[in-house]
């Protein structure tokens, strides 16, 4: 038995399915932190997929899975 446990690796989308899963910015009112992941449509679950530290983060995660347009913010 560990003291603090094992640590689970990430599982990362190598693309998306548009019909089941919104790509989405989560905002912390707080910190102003933002993670940008996907929003499943359904259930409404976020799974967050990297922190965005600058602009050029952003433009990293939308050339990685192809995505045009503005991304909806949510806090």
């Amino acid at each position: 038995m560990a003291l603090f446990g094992k640590r689970r690796e990430q599982k990362t989308p190598a693309s998306y399915d548009d019909r089941i899963l919104t790509p989405v910015i989560r905002c912390s009112i707080c910190t102003g932190e933002q993670v940008a992941g996907f929003r499943n449509k359904v259930s409404g679950r976020f799974e967050e997929v990297m922190l965005l530290r600058n602009d050029a983060d952003l433009q990293e995660f939308r050339n990685r899975y192809g995505i045009t347009g503005n991304l909806e913010k949510f806090y």
